[in-house]
């Protein structure tokens, strides 16, 4: 499925650059590009390689520990489904079903509904016990004229019953914006037979990202003094975020000439060292430029935890006089969770 692998060519530059640094966002993912934004050019081997070092890796390596099945429903119901209420972009959720009838060579399927994101961009695995690893399931889209609707699938055969009730893990994850979930449970027995469970809806939602002390369209002057300003990640869930990242970007014109990494100064504060420098690195895919922020903390993000990134920006005294498209971005592993463009243009006073 298309939504399993990440792309650059059609984000804005800025995107491209953020992507290399936090991992690139996949399509129908959470990126906002901003108005105006400059298509990435062709640059051959260089976006090449940025795209194929991008792909979401789904199948979970066969170390990880074997999740415990909980039994849903109860003994008059055939076929039951489970969903963990919250469903935390870039964050797998548990899901559960059981059967308590024989099934020989019957298939499950999982019908979604997605309200306001695209069903393509939803990833589900069941866990193999045999294997002792997640596989992704068959997806069947619906579609350009039914985006928010889609098919997961896969075979099962189980000798259960009421007394002896067999349970399938299984786990889902929402990669584009906030909203709900819906999902109808079905199996086909292979005797004729098609059984139903009643339909399980979870909430998406996603940390929030705010950035206070910049103006859209600021001025910077040239060896001027440097702009201060705050991103600040709110965890707005239920469920500790693990791998937060933060990155910035920027792109910038006058002529003939592009605004490179030497002619930005950016700085971080990290608490006991003072304001340290981040190096700017072109993005790959000339003439944009980018890099990671240091994390905040060690430890995951807990829920109703803010994470604070505290930067200033200054422009070298012989950098050119241009307008620049700059951005902040969040994430968590290689999912975005937010974009925030930051324009601003390169006076010589």
């Amino acid at each position: 499925m298309s939504a399993r692998k990440a792309t650059v060519g059609s984000a804005a530059t800025v995107v491209a650059g953020l992507a290399l640094v936090i991992g690139a966002a996949a399509p129908g993912q959470a990126v906002t590009v901003a108005a105006g934004a400059r298509s990435v050019p062709n640059c051959g081997a260089a976006t090449a390689a940025g795209a194929s070092a991008a792909p979401r890796t789904n199948a979970a390596a066969a170390t990880e520990a074997a999740p415990t099945p909980t039994v849903t429903g109860n003994a008059a119901q055939q076929l039951s489904y489970s969903l963990a209420p919250e469903a935390p972009i870039g964050l797998w959720s548990s899901s559960n079903l059981t059967l308590r009838t024989p099934v020989s060579k019957g298939t499950v399927h999982l019908d979604v509904t997605t309200h306001g994101f695209i069903a393509d961009s939803l990833l589900m695995q069941r866990y193999d016990a045999k294997a002792h690893r997640w596989v992704d399931l068959d997806v069947r889209s619906a579609g350009g004229q039914s985006p928010n609707k889609g098919r997961f699938s896969f075979p099962v055969s189980a000798a259960a019953s009421p007394g002896h009730p067999t349970t399938v893990a299984l786990r889902v994850q929402a990669i584009d914006r906030p909203g709900r979930l819906d999902v109808s449970a079905s199996v086909d027995d292979g005797h004729g037979h098609t059984y139903r469970a009643p339909t399980r809806s979870t909430v998406v939602d996603r940390p929030t990202a705010t950035v206070t002390g910049w103006t859209d369209g600021a001025g910077l002057v040239r060896g001027g003094a440097a702009k201060e300003f705050d991103l600040r990640v709110k965890n707005t869930t239920k469920r500790a975020y693990p791998a937060l990242n933060a990155g910035f970007s920027a792109y910038g014109q006058a002529g003939d000439r592009f605004v490179a990494p030497k002619d930005l100064v950016l700085q971080q504060y990290v608490p006991e060292r003072g304001w340290q420098h981040v190096p700017l690195v072109p993005s790959g895919c000339d003439p944009g430029m980018s890099a990671a922020l240091a994390p905040t903390a060690k430890k995951p993000l807990a829920p109703g935890a803010t994470a604070v990134y505290r930067l200033r920006l200054a422009v070298a005294k012989d950098a050119p006089e241009a307008k620049v498209e700059a951005a902040l971005s969040v994430g968590n592993g290689d999912t975005s969770l937010s974009y925030r463009s930051l324009p601003f243009e390169i006076r010589a006073k």
